[in-house]
């Protein structure tokens, strides 16, 4: 009688994803059967314990051949092909889904499990490149799932089929059965493992186009499926990535930073390092815009070293070291072998300011058409903002403040929709750049500043500086060139005597010196003025 009360409450404290507690009592458990081997073998995966999530695959399995059940059989090699496929072990899992196929070629053609063995037939056309037949199985699997009413099947044809006809161009079909495949997960109709993947190919979707309204929602989304289990590990590095990027589109830089830090350990701890890549990247951009290229460079290599291509960050950082042909080199061999509209769309505003930069007007003309193109196909805010901006990037390069300036003021309204400070900051600056070359120098100071405010808020130091060049500020502070030898000396760390040995001064002078430099720069100490001096690019 106790076995069987253990069991019941291991049961129990699975049906609410008490992950630990079922994982502990069925793993202490004995005579499971097919069903509660399965239960253990979710819980341990859920719990990040991948190898005791195989062992219960294989037992099940075998329990399974046994007991002459072999549709049972492959339901378990499909789990084990796909566990060990997620951990990156292709061979074992493909040598999984080679048995499952074998158990079922006896069987009847009409079973749901051949929806589920085409689920790795997927992946594979994916792999090789056939996005053609890839979005032919994703066809497949969502008509199997409908016709055996099964729910995990559905949600994973639905966003197979769902990401190939995003791929092919066809993006609002694309989103719509992403949308329904999210329906299944937010009702709970879908079993744990296939509704976190679910979810997370859902954002990853949004943040591709950059549909940041879905994304924030479904990230929202995520984050309280994920709080309401405690115990898991899976999944949990995606939702930090995923608020950190939506923290990042609305200005809270220091936030966003923790968020990425926190996905990097929750990858590590869960042994899916090369996932980490993304969160270094993310890093990396905003590093790049708060002006640490060095802290940026690095995390662009760390992402590097788990295979992910940190781009285009990578080549904007260039550009902004003044490294232009080799950020020229970077987006042209980016354009050339990236061929579907989604991936390209990320692509093309970053293309825009090189092109330009390197003196390629047309070439970048030809690109913020594209986007534009693009964004009116895919019927997204945050395209539509990134093209309105390329369009009044190119115009203005040609001198036509005219054209630039209504999609200058489109990008600065859309931007504003999505609360995305930065951006709005970056488009504010295209409309006073309009605005002075129409003779509205007024106006244009006016765009200036508020520009210069939002870039001093959030520490966007390189685009701030930028900014108060247009301005045509004394970035010097007014300062007379003794005044900045000594404030060079200062930030290095000198004290007075030191700096009055060095200029061949007297203490008293140098003194005097730092009174004028204070009262200048309205700052009220030594380090504030170093730190001035730093953000200011005086040394």
């Amino acid at each position: 009688m106790g076995i069987v009360d253990d069991l019941e409450r291991a049961r129990a404290a699975f049906e609410r994803r008490d992950w630990a507690t079922a994982y502990e009592r069925l793993a202490a458990g004995t005579d499971l059967q097919a069903a509660d081997l399965l239960s253990l073998a979710t819980a341990a995966y859920l719990v990040g314990d991948n190898d005791a999530c195989i062992r219960a695959l294989q037992r099940g399995y075998r329990l399974q051949v046994d007991d002459g059940n072999p549709l049972g059989a492959v339901r378990f090699a499909f789990w084990l092909g796909l566990v060990h496929n997620l951990r990156g072990e292709v061979a074992v899992g493909n040598g999984w889904s080679a048995r499952a196929e074998r158990l079922l070629a006896d069987q009847p053609d009409d079973v749901v499990e051949h929806g589920y063995l085409r689920i790795h037939e997927f992946f594979r056309q994916l792999g090789q490149g056939d996005f053609a037949g890839a979005l032919r199985l994703g066809t497949e699997i969502t008509e199997l799932a409908r016709r055996f009413d099964d729910s995990d099947l559905l949600a994973q044809g639905l966003v197979c089929q769902g990401r190939l006809l995003m791929y092919s161009g066809r993006v609002p079909e694309g989103l719509a059965l992403l949308d329904e495949a999210m329906v299944g997960v937010a009702a709970g109709e879908v079993s744990p493992i296939f509704a976190g993947n679910t979810y997370c190919a859902m954002i990853e979707a949004c943040q591709e186009i950059m549909d940041f309204a879905r994304a924030s929602a479904w990230t929202t989304a995520l984050t309280r499926w994920c709080d309401t289990q405690p115990d898991l590990v899976p999944y949990t590095g995606q939702c930090a990535v995923h608020r950190g990027q939506i923290l990042r589109l609305h200005g809270a830089y220091g936030d966003a930073l923790a968020e990425f830090n926190d996905a990097c350990r929750r990858y590590a701890a869960s042994g899916a390092q090369a996932a980490a890549g993304l969160a270094l990247s993310e890093c990396g951009d905003i590093l790049r815009i708060r002006g640490d290229y060095l802290s940026a460079e690095a995390s662009y290599d760390e992402a590097a070293g788990f295979g992910y291509e940190a781009q285009p960050g990578r080549a904007l950082l260039q550009l902004a070291r003044g490294r232009t042909p080799a950020a020229l080199a970077a987006v042209r061999r980016l354009l050339a072998e990236t061929g579907d509209q989604v991936h390209r769309s990320r692509l093309l505003g970053p293309a825009v300011e090189v092109l330009l930069a390197g003196g390629y007007v047309d070439d970048a003309d030809a690109a913020a058409v594209e986007l534009s193109g693009t964004a009116t196909g895919f019927g997204c805010a945050g395209l539509r903002a990134a093209a309105e901006y390329s369009l009044a990037l190119v115009a203005l390069e040609r001198g036509d403040p005219d054209h630039a300036l209504p999609h200058a003021r489109v990008a600065t309204q859309v931007w504003n929709g999505l609360q995305a400070p930065y951006e709005v900051a970056r488009a504010k600056v295209l409309v006073g750049r309009a605005f002075r070359l129409l003779g509205d120098e007024d106006s244009a100071a006016s765009e200036l500043t508020s520009a210069v405010r939002t870039f001093t808020e959030l520490g966007a130091a390189p685009a701030r500086q930028e900014v108060e060049k247009l301005l045509h500020r004394d970035i010097a502070g007014g300062l007379t060139g003794r005044e900045l030898e000594v404030l060079r000396l200062v930030a290095s760390g000198n004290s007075n005597t030191e700096i009055a040995h060095r200029l061949v001064l007297s203490d008293k002078t140098v003194a005097r010196h730092l009174t004028n430099i204070f009262t200048k720069l309205d700052v009220p100490s030594r380090t504030a003025a170093a730190a001035y001096a730093r953000d200011h690019d005086l040394l």
